[in-house]
Formats: C-alpha cells, sequence, structure tokens
C-alpha cells in the first residue's frame, strides 16, 4: 500500500508563494467555507495581444510583473450582488495588493449599500461602462445565470482574465463561444469551481492524468446539498443576516435557468470533467421539479466520446445542515478510483493489487472558494497558475447540463 500526504499536492497552490495570515468561516447550506488570506506582492495592468502570447510562458510572466509592480491590482465585479458581496468582495479585501474593487449591479440603491457597507466607491449600473472607463486587471461575473455568457465575453474580447461564477453560460452554443473567444484571444478563463482548486481535487486529477486506473469504463457522479428552500423560490434562513439575499429570479425561475442543475449539480460535473478529460457526447435524463418549477432531483446517464457511460445524480432534498455531498466514482479497465469529499476520501485501487490512499489534512473536502479567489488575484497579477477550472472544463459541464434539460423535455436520448 502506497499512502501520499496531501501536503504534497497542496504544494501545487503555492507556486506564486501565496502566504496565509489569518482564517475565518463562513458557513451557508453547511459548506463550511475555510477564509483564508493571502499576501502576494503588488502588481496589475499590461497589454494583451497576438504579440504577448508569442513569448514564453516565463519571459511574459516577468515581464507582466514588472510593469504591475509599481502600482496596487484594480479588479471588476459584473453582478455584485448577494454572493459576491457576501465572498468575492470581502476576500479580495484580504489582498494588499489588491486596490480598487469596481462593481457593477443595475440599482442605484444596491450600490450605494456596497459602497456604504464594503467601501466599494467605484460604482456602475453599465457593464460596459465600467470596462471602458477603468484600468482593470481582471473581472468576476457573478451576475444572473442567464447572463454569464454576455458579460464573459465582453471581458474576453477585451483581453481581461475573467472568473465566471458558475454555471459558466447556460447554452452548449454559449459555452463554446467562450471557449473558443478564450482561445482566439489568448484569454484567461477560471470557471467558480472551488473544489476543484482543493489538494484532493488535484491529487485526483494527477492520478487519472498517470492512467492508474486505465481506461475509464464507468463513473458515478452524484451531489446533494441542502438548497431545498433556494430551488423552491423561498429565503434560506442561513442568508437572514446577509447584506443582500439570493433572488429567486436568479435560483428558482425556470425561464432564467434557475433550479438544481444549473446552481448545484454543476459543481459535481466541474469536477468531475477536470478528474476525467473527455467530452460529453449525449445525455439522457430525468428530473423532478420543486413547487417553483424548475428541478430539484436530476438523473442522467451521459456518455462520453471515449465510450465510457456515466450515471449522474443531484439533489438539494438533504437537511440543510448536513456537510455538502459530492461523490465521484470511476471505473478503469486496470482499477477503481473513489473521491468522496464528504468523508474526505479520495483512494485508487488496481487489479493488479497496487492501492494508493491519501492521507487528507483536516477540512479537505470544504469548499475552497478562498483557494479559487487567491488563484484569481495571481491570475489578475500575470502570475503563472495551474487553471484546474479553465474554459475547456466549464464548457463540458455546461454541454452536459444543457443536453439534461433538453432531454428532460423530450423524453429522448438527447446529442451534446
Amino acid at each position: 500500500m502506497e499512502v501520499v500526504q496531501i501536503a504534497q499536492i497542496s504544494g501545487l497552490f503555492r507556486e506564486a508563494g501565496l502566504v496565509v495570515q489569518s482564517c475565518c468561516r463562513q458557513y451557508f447550506s453547511g459548506i463550511s467555507i475555510s477564509l483564508v488570506i493571502g499576501a502576494i506582492g503588488k502588481a496589475p495592468k499590461v497589454p494583451r495581444g497576438p504579440a504577448l502570447r508569442a513569448e514564453s510562458t516565463r519571459s511574459r510572466e516577468e515581464r507582466i510583473m514588472s510593469e504591475k509592480a509599481d502600482r496596487s491590482l484594480e479588479v471588476g465585479i459584473i453582478g455584485a450582488g448577494w454572493w459576491a458581496a457576501q465572498t468575492y468582495i470581502p476576500l479580495l479585501r484580504g489582498y494588499p495588493e489588491v486596490g480598487e474593487i469596481a462593481v457593477c449591479r443595475p440599482d442605484p440603491e444596491g450600490l450605494q449599500i456596497l459602497a456604504e457597507k464594503l467601501g466599494t466607491n467605484l460604482g456602475f449600473r453599465d457593464a460596459a461602462e465600467m470596462l471602458d472607463t477603468r484600468r482593470l486587471d481582471g473581472v468576476i461575473i457573478s451576475s444572473p445565470h442567464v447572463l454569464h455568457a454576455e458579460h464573459a465575453l465582453m471581458c474576453i474580447d477585451r483581453g481581461l482574465p475573467v472568473m465566471i461564477e458558475k454555471p459558466m453560460a447556460t447554452s452548449a452554443e454559449d459555452a463554446r463561444r467562450i471557449l473558443t473567444a478564450a482561445e482566439r484571444q489568448g484569454t484567461d478563463v477560471m470557471t467558480a469551481y472551488g473544489w476543484n482548486f482543493r489538494p484532493l481535487a488535484a491529487a485526483a486529477h494527477k492520478l487519472m492524468q498517470d492512467g492508474r486506473i486505465g481506461r475509464l469504463q464507468h463513473a458515478v457522479c452524484l451531489t446533494a446539498s441542502g438548497t431545498v428552500e433556494l430551488f423552491s423560490g423561498e429565503l434560506p434562513p442561513r442568508t437572514a443576516g446577509h447584506l443582500f439575499r439570493p433572488p429567486a429570479s436568479t435560483w428558482a425561475d425556470p425561464a432564467r435557468a434557475g433550479g438544481y442543475a444549473w446552481g448545484q449539480l454543476t459543481h459535481a460535473l466541474g469536477l468531475f470533467f477536470l478528474v476525467v478529460d473527455d467530452d460529453p457526447t449525449g445525455v439522457f435524463a430525468r428530473m423532478r421539479n420543486s413547487d417553483a418549477g424548475v428541478d430539484l432531483c436530476d438523473a442522467a446517464v451521459v456518455e462520453l466520446a471515449g465510450g465510457a457511460t456515466v450515471s449522474v445524480s443531484g439533489t438539494g432534498v438533504i437537511p440543510r445542515e448536513r456537510k455538502k455531498q459530492v461523490d465521484i466514482r470511476l471505473y478503469g479497465d486496470e482499477g477503481v478510483l473513489l473521491l468522496d469529499l464528504e468523508r474526505e476520501r479520495l483512494e485508487v485501487t488496481r487489479f493488479d493489487g497496487w492501492t494508493h490512499v491519501e492521507q487528507p489534512a483536516p477540512d479537505a473536502g470544504e469548499y475552497g472558494v478562498t483557494e479559487l479567489v487567491a488563484r484569481f488575484v495571481d491570475l489578475c497579477a500575470g502570475r503563472e497558475v495551474i487553471n484546474l477550472a479553465d474554459a475547456k472544463v466549464g464548457a463540458r459541464a455546461v454541454i452536459a447540463i444543457d443536453a439534461m434539460h433538453r432531454s428532460a423535455r423530450s423524453g429522448q436520448f438527447e446529442p451534446a
């Protein structure tokens, strides 16, 4: 039996010299968020384009960091609502290198609240105006689901690094547009999949890259969270003290990509498509709706380009006090990999008797929003980043969910 300390993997996330200064915790829907404040150096904006992309990775990083060393970073947030105010803005405030935070939302009342409570004095009601008048080093997209693609493409077209709150888009077509635009522009795109940046995810990713279970034959991807109120159009009790509350128009409106698949199952699929480097090609799905008319329980069979089948399952029907469940099981022709974030377990068993068991650090299964933001700050500063939730990962999750919804409506197998 081979036992590997998870600390060996966590070194992947310290390449840019992240220094841990302080910790605190926030809780929502049974999800524990460890808040890690980092300090790195100062840095900000640089021209982007073909000439820059032609440089070597090392020379590009050194030049950008040199040009940015004389000023603080400026980060923009499009859709500065509930989650951005509760999580992203406070986290960004913890980085000395981040100076101004420009925020965009449609209502002047909300902008005033953000200015008074969180000190965001650069407020905009129009996203294009913010992008064109501020010297931004990166943008977080946290607008309603159906606006993610529009806002992301605005940033990509301007050559700005962007972190897109999940889902990356709400149609396969838009997901492919983002992926194509990012590749054409050479722009960094990160999808807000916090678990992808935790050491357990990096370890599972490497085990699969190393071919430890051989060719994938079958897989299980399951998630469950206590989110009945959220997807029923009610205000979750645990958000009572938050600056803003999660709007039903985002989470529980069937006409605006509400429901569990777009809102929660996307996390598990984002992790799955990090660990499994393959494209979804077809889906057969069934969904059970909440009283608000959006999916609350999802079941699907997904076919992958490599020939494997995947059993996908998600539900918001567990007590909200329970820790969120994310369970991925991969069955290959040479072995089996189990990744269980609820029980903080990662292990591989091969047919030849070789076994690998991770020894995770405490809270290894918690959602990695702090690692997510830390890596995005690195992107904004021009540092090299191992992007474990890039546009390809985000697009694959969107393509699978889009096909799930089409199949649930048609009652037929739908191509992805």
